[in-house]
């Protein structure tokens, strides 16, 4: 774990997932020193957190999936992906964890499909990256691949495109 100056145990604060210039996922881990109030940010890979990490915590961005659900279904699915990330010995919660917790399926990606996923806007990437995950799982793949990306392009950009000749 972190120590701080003072010789006391720095705490973590948060956890931002961030898509680095070259497309690798990253995460900027927030910690703080309760006693001195020193603040410390680190950027790690993602998922290189040992050490650093001291309890399970949600990232910022599943930490705002979570919010966005209606308030009786927090505890359950609050339950639900901690114990998942306990099994798999997991200190943090992605956007990614909670979908891999309700599914059950882990789906991998090529690190092809990674890079083109960064090129998406922020907005709509997470919708992407939910889209194209769920079709995987549907047709028993354990990876996305480019090409799956460009079937479902095609498959939203050509319903797009019928609707407009109408």
């Amino acid at each position: 774990m972190l120590v701080c100056g003072c010789g006391r145990w720095m705490h973590t604060e948060g956890v931002e997932e961030q898509v680095a210039d070259e497309g690798a996922l990253t995460w900027f881990v927030r910690s703080e020193c309760r006693p001195c109030h020193w603040l410390v940010g680190i950027d790690v890979p993602a998922g290189q957190v040992d050490g650093i990490v001291d309890r399970l915590i949600w990232s910022d961005d599943a930490r705002h999936r979570l919010d966005r659900v209606p308030p009786y279904a927090v505890p359950v699915l609050r339950e639900l992906v901690e114990g998942f990330a306990r099994t798999r010995q997991q200190r943090v919660i992605t956007y990614d964890l909670i979908d891999q917790a309700q599914t059950g399926d882990v789906v991998s990606w090529d690190p092809d499909a990674e890079r083109r996923l960064a090129n998406v806007p922020a907005p709509v990437r997470a919708m992407a990256r939910v889209e194209l995950e769920r079709t995987a799982v549907d047709r028993g793949a354990r990876c996305v691949t480019v090409a799956l990306m460009e079937e479902v392009k095609a498959r939203y950009f050509g319903m797009a495109a019928r609707r407009d000749e109408a």
